[in-house]
């Protein structure tokens, strides 16, 4: 367990340094002090970040589960302050931001770590009852309702699928039975689907999807450019610095659009290694999870390992256009305090649930998955 954490700490360490880098290039095309606002900015951000990580680290991750109900309500609530007008803030049509004197954060992010921590604990209390059409499908997921809405009406559809997929994962690892499971998580995935049909804007990202060489020049702009970011790169990229697309072809290069100046500058083998990275963090992650001392340590880690290396995936399938364009940073190395912080306490927390293994025998049972055949 211990190289296993020394793994998983040496690659985060990686890519928040890969992410400076990378920001500090991506950034410079924007105006002439843009690179030493946007690194400086990351820079406090990160330091705050790792303040955080070291106090959950040391923190015992069990008292979480005293946190559950109360930080859920408290992030439910700043999703909803969101939309009040003279406290949120409005970005490019979506209200995401609150601001706080000269800072501004993003409740979506407290609202991915509140989610898990409440999935982790509701499912290590009602693992019995897990096959109870009340107790294991229409209260968890009446309890992801409260968080989906909000996000809905911000709106933020990347959120949504991201928080959404990793409920439904940690579920169905709980023992939730499939049919049901998927019949719900089918019938929310519907309703988003006819509010993106209805919303115009959504809706032209999906055409631009389907056919970006028809929208090249308006909604399908960045997915193109992308795209020649890393046929530019090649193998080995053009070297540090040297790109061309962040000027201004790629307008959020510094944010959600990072990974394509990684593929330009350093490389196709380069982009390839960030993606092992986190398939290897991934992996990590869910050793560490199989390891815990207890049921809510074991569906924590989980938890925070796929809300850590899904956004991963969706990013990396965003901008070599798998998926539409979704606004979800890439952890660790995109441009943001909230989300860098967030990760930070999330990696925090997974190295509690490692030394609190590596300090004591763990329980008895080891497999997270539900035993279906226990009696009820």
């Amino acid at each position: 367990m211990r190289k296993t954490l020394s793994l998983f700490i040496g690659i985060v360490l990686i890519l928040v340094t890969l992410g400076i880098l990378m920001l500090a290039s991506a950034s410079s095309a924007k105006y002439d002090d843009a690179a030493s606002y946007f690194v400086v900015r990351q820079l406090i951000w990160l330091a705050l970040s790792f303040g955080l990580a070291c106090v959950a680290a040391r923190f015992d991750y069990r008292f979480y589960q005293k946190l559950a109900i109360p930080l859920a309500a408290i992030s439910v609530l700043l999703l909803i302050l969101v939309r009040i007008p003279g406290i949120g803030t409005t970005i490019n049509g979506s209200y995401r931001w609150l601001r706080i004197g000269p800072l501004t954060i993003q409740p979506s992010e407290i609202a991915k770590l509140a989610i898990i921590i409440l999935f982790a604990w509701w499912l290590a209390r009602n693992q019995r009852r897990i096959d109870e059409l009340k107790r294991g499908i229409l209260v968890p997921f009446g309890i992801l309702a409260c968080f989906v809405l909000p996000l809905v009406v911000e709106p933020d559809f990347g959120t949504t699928m991201l928080v959404s997929s990793v409920a439904v994962f940690m579920m169905f690892i709980g023992g939730a039975t499939i049919a049901p499971l998927m019949v719900t998580g089918l019938s929310g995935l519907l309703g988003v689907t006819i509010l993106i049909f209805q919303n115009p804007e959504r809706m032209s990202r999906i055409l631009a999807f389907l056919d970006p060489q028809k929208y090249e020049q308006d909604k399908a702009w960045q997915l193109i450019n992308s795209l020649r970011a890393f046929a530019a790169g090649g193998l080995w990229g053009v070297d540090f610095g040297n790109s061309m697309q962040k000027y201004h072809y790629l307008p959020e290069a510094h944010t959600d659009f990072i990974f394509p100046i990684i593929g330009e500058e350093l490389g196709l083998i380069a982009a390839l290694v960030v993606l092992m990275m986190y398939v290897m963090l991934f992996i990590l992650g869910l050793k560490i999870a199989l390891n815990a001392r207890d049921d809510f340590g074991r569906f924590l880690a989980l938890g925070i390992t796929l809300m850590i290396t899904m956004q991963a995936l969706i990013n990396f399938a965003v901008v070599t256009g798998c998926v539409p364009t979704k606004g979800l940073a890439l952890p660790f190395i995109s441009y943001g305090g909230s989300s860098l912080v967030i990760s930070g306490v999330m990696v925090g927390i997974l190295v509690n649930i490692a030394h609190a293994r590596m300090h004591a025998p763990r329980s008895a049972s080891r497999n997270p998955f539900k035993d279906r055949a226990r009696k009820v």
